[in-house]
Formats: C-alpha cells, structure tokens, sequence
C-alpha cells in the first residue's frame, strides 16, 4: 500500500523544516565564531577579508559539495554570501575600535 500523497507532503515538509531549522542553528554557531575572529583580526590590526583563505576554503566546499552530490557552484555561491557577511561584520568591529 502506498503513502497518500498528502500525507508524503506533510512528511517530507516536516523533515525539510527540521533541516532548515538545523541550518539557522549552525549558521548561528558559525557567525558566533568569525564574530570572534573579527574582534581578534580588530584588536591586532588585521584585514577583515583573507583572500588567501577564503580561495582554499572555496576549493574544499567544492570538493565536500562534490561528495555530497551538491552543486559544487552552489556551494560556491553560499560561501561567498556568507563570507560577504562575515567581511562585513569584521570592517565593522575594526571601525568600531
């Protein structure tokens, strides 16, 4: 007997909810870090971007992207949205010293 299908679309909602919920939790976590790391880079008169970095960063989500059978420019894409954010919070801290 299958599922109804209403019923499937609740389940995967559901389970699609908890992901997204799961995500906001660890981008939280992660922005608790580089906050961090911008009040160190701030206090050390260090740039707020690491190009470097960030170029190395890039090549190992495309490569976990690519394990995990995941976009490996989607990937790309969200690193650098997120980065753009963390540039941003790390010129603040240094302007706010």
């Amino acid at each position: 007997m299958t599922e109804d299908p209403t019923a499937t679309l609740t389940r995967l909602r559901s389970s699609i909810d908890n992901i997204d919920a799961a995500l906001v939790y660890l981008l939280a976590e992660r922005f608790k870090a580089t906050k961090q790391v911008g009040h160190l880079k701030a206090e050390h008169g260090m740039p707020a971007s690491d190009p470097a970095r960030e170029e190395q960063q890039v090549a190992r989500l495309r490569s976990l992207a690519e394990q995990a059978d995941l976009d490996p420019a989607f990937a790309e894409k969200w690193f650098n949205f997120v980065v753009a954010e963390v540039i941003r919070h790390h010129t603040e801290a240094a302007d706010s010293r």
